[in-house]
């Protein structure tokens, strides 16, 4: 008995696979480069775990809200430019979303 491999289905799923992490990465950064530049700078408070390494403190937190604030209200942009840039980057996340949606719609259906 021999184990047969098709190298070239092989090297097409690896390419499938390539692209899709490139562009689920790629408009993903877009996505949060245009909504710093709408001056939406996304602060996430840390999750609290028992076993967490680094935590940041609320003293912490507050002081990246405000330079968040503070960068938002000096953005050069125009209200125009900054509502673009806002729309591009949830236009962005949408090309995110279904390029993850398209890969599970293939993996599903598509064998």
């Amino acid at each position: 008995m021999t184990i047969e491999i098709d190298w070239i289905a092989f090297l097409q799923v690896f390419a499938a696979a390539l692209a899709a992490a490139v562009l689920v990465v790629g408009f993903y950064a877009l996505g949060l480069r245009m909504l710093v530049r709408a001056g939406r700078v996304p602060v996430v408070a840390p999750a609290e775990f028992t076993d967490a390494i680094a935590v940041i403190t609320d003293k912490q937190r507050r002081r990246a809200e405000k330079a968040a604030a503070k960068a938002a209200k000096k953005s050069p942009l125009t209200d125009g430019q900054k509502r673009f840039a806002l729309v591009a980057a949830y236009g962005a996340f949408a090309l995110c979303a279904l390029a993850v949606l398209g890969g599970l719609l293939l993996i599903v259906f598509g064998h």
